[in-house]
């Protein structure tokens, strides 16, 4: 190995250090992807999704390109790695990859929006600071449309039998 001075750009995340502490973003990769996918003319947009969108299969909705869809989600994953406003309304569009309808177009072309207009958003970690994990959790168990399955990452039966695993509760 050998120093090559200071870090700044890491597999696709810039960074700059500064004696007060570490900024990371992809404004770069961020302005790419609104040239790429051709909304420089869009309209910015304050948030990534609306609060009442409730997307679902739409079945007798327009398809569209497949190919082109999965790039845009693939994009969007591959950003929220600095982007953690944009994570829950990626994976929302994620889910309908398969078969993408306008509507889902629709709520992706919305993230992008609302990207034109915050692409100087950054992650700052500011130095000696205490960095305490807090997670909050909401159970939500009918909240996807499609299937009616919970949208959190476990269910009531999952924690229960690990409850009885690990505590031997029953």
């Amino acid at each position: 190995m050998s120093m090559m001075g200071e870090l700044n750009f890491f597999l696709g995340l810039q960074i700059k250090q500064s004696h007060n502490g570490t900024m990371i973003h992809q404004q770069k990769y961020a302005k790419e992807l609104i040239k790429r996918f051709k909304m420089e003319e869009s309209k910015e947009i304050n948030t990534p999704i609306a609060t009442a969108t409730k997307l679902d299969i739409d079945e007798p909705g327009s398809s569209v390109d497949q190919k082109l869809y999965r790039g845009m989600i693939g994009s969007l994953l591959y950003l929220s790695a600095s982007r953690p406003d944009i994570v829950f309304s990626v994976g929302l569009c994620a889910r309908f990859q398969a078969n993408p309808k306008e509507s889902h177009l629709t709520a992706v072309k919305r993230i992008l929006r609302y990207l034109k207009g915050t692409t100087n958003l950054y992650l700052w970690y500011p130095k000696g600071s205490n960095f305490n994990l807090i997670g909050y959790a909401d159970a939500d168990y009918t909240g996807f449309l499609v299937d009616r399955k919970s949208t959190s990452a476990c269910s009531r039966e999952f924690y229960m039998k690990n409850l009885v695993h690990q505590y031997g509760f029953i």
